[in-house]
Formats: structure tokens, C-alpha cells, sequence
């Protein structure tokens, strides 16, 4: 096994509180489990920013948020909007997901100049933009690659698998999602800048999850399982 200490685990970590039902307690638990473990940051619902950016001042923990959660089919200036906001009560990570309709639709032109205003938006404000692809939607590769040329033009900070809620439908009628696969982060690994960091949402879940991706070039991780991940490391 690769030989890691708990801050470099807790470091690759946005600990993720997005599920629509968590309520005002269990944000502020779960920043008080990410102020514990020291991870990168936590990944906040828009409306909590404020309160995770005073629960966490004083820390190396950064507050993130969502833009156009999860669906992506905000529009443009929506989302702008949403992120002018979210810097303004203190996030310093944008986790943008791309209008995932018009990626399937091929208009690049479109896409493009969404992640453009929006990168411009997160750069005048000093914060860093990860763009969501939400791979499950997109069973093609070519679209994935594209949007990993596209995301290497414009010098965004990561590139990230997806938003841990793409539920497709199942050939049995249920819904789930593959979340962070090997072939999709190796893919867009490969086809990234390497000036650009690649992040796995969805399923990664304990430590060997975890050392499995870094070994693919992955540098961050959603997660919501934290305290498992980083308790298993073994000093």
C-alpha cells in the first residue's frame, strides 16, 4: 500500500454537504468534521456559505460551493450570478456543473463561453473553478474529451467526474449512478493539461478508494465519508 500520513489523505478531501436534506445541524456538524480532520475544504449548499465561512475562519479549511446543482441547465447568467453571490459570502471553490443539454447537443460555442464568464467571474473574486461534467449523463467519450480540451483552453483549476446525484435509469427501472469510474478519470487525466487538477465525486468511500485514484493522477476527492477515510490511515 502507497505510504501516506492522515494529512495528505485529509488534504485530497472536500467534504461534501449537499444532500437537500440536510438540515442547518448537520451543516454545521459537518463543519465541525472538517475543521477536525483538517481536509481541504468543505463543499457547502449555496444558501450555508456564510455560516460555514464564520464556523471555519481561522482554519486551513476552504468553503466551496455549487453552481447550477446538479442538473446544469441554469442559464448563463444565472449562474453567473450564483457565483458572484457565493464569493461574496466567502466561498473560494466554485463546483460549476456545465449545461449538460447542450454538451450532449454539441454546442461547443455555447459551453465555452459559460465556463468563460464563469472562470472570469471566479477569477476577479479570487476563487477557484471546478468544472462538473456529470459523466453518467454523457455515455460518449468524445464528449468528455471535448470537454476536457475545452476546460485546458480556458485554464480552469479542475476538472471534475461528477456531482454524486446524475441518477441514470437502470435496465430493472431504478435509478443509480457510476459516480468516479478508472476509465473516466484516467481518461481525463490523459486529456487534461496537467496544469489542471482532476477531481472523483461519487463513490469513493475509504481509503483504498482513495489511494486507487491518486495512483490515476487525482488530487481531490468528494467525499462524505471523511471520518472513515482519513481514521484508516495508518501512521
Amino acid at each position: 500500500m502507497i505510504s501516506v500520513t492522515k494529512l495528505e489523505i485529509a488534504k485530497m478531501i472536500d467534504h461534501s454537504l449537499l444532500h437537500p436534506t440536510m438540515d442547518d445541524k448537520i451543516l454545521m456538524e459537518g463543519c465541525e468534521i472538517a475543521k477536525k480532520y483538517n481536509v481541504a475544504s468543505v463543499c457547502i449548499k449555496p444558501y450555508a456559505v456564510k455560516m460555514a465561512t464564520e464556523i471555519l475562519k481561522g482554519t486551513d479549511v476552504m468553503v466551496g460551493t455549487v453552481i447550477g446543482f446538479p442538473h446544469g441547465s441554469n442559464t448563463v447568467n444565472v449562474k453567473v450570478f450564483e457565483t458572484a453571490e457565493a464569493i461574496k459570502d466567502g466561498a473560494v471553490e466554485i463546483d460549476m456543473v456545465v449545461n449538460i443539454g447542450k454538451v450532449l447537443s454539441e454546442d461547443w460555442t455555447y459551453i465555452e463561453n459559460e465556463i468563460k464568464q464563469i472562470h472570469t467571474t471566479c477569477k476577479k473574486g479570487n476563487a477557484a473553478l471546478k468544472v462538473i461534467f456529470e459523466n453518467d449523463f454523457l455515455p460518449e467519450d468524445l464528449h468528455k474529451i471535448k470537454l476536457c480540451e475545452l476546460c485546458s483552453k480556458l485554464k480552469v483549476d479542475f476538472v471534475k467526474t461528477s456531482t454524486g446525484y446524475g441518477m441514470v435509469k437502470q435496465p430493472d427501472g431504478s435509478y443509480n449512478y457510476k459516480g468516479a469510474t478508472e476509465h473516466d478519470l484516467k481518461l481525463m487525466r490523459r486529456h487534461t493539461d496537467t496544469s489542471i487538477e482532476v477531481k472523483a465525486a461519487g463513490g469513493v468511500r475509504t481509503l483504498e478508494d482513495t489511494l486507487k485514484v491518486k495512483s490515476w493522477g487525482v488530487t481531490r476527492i468528494g467525499a462524505t465519508a471523511t471520518e472513515a477515510i482519513v481514521s484508516a490511515v495508518n501512521e
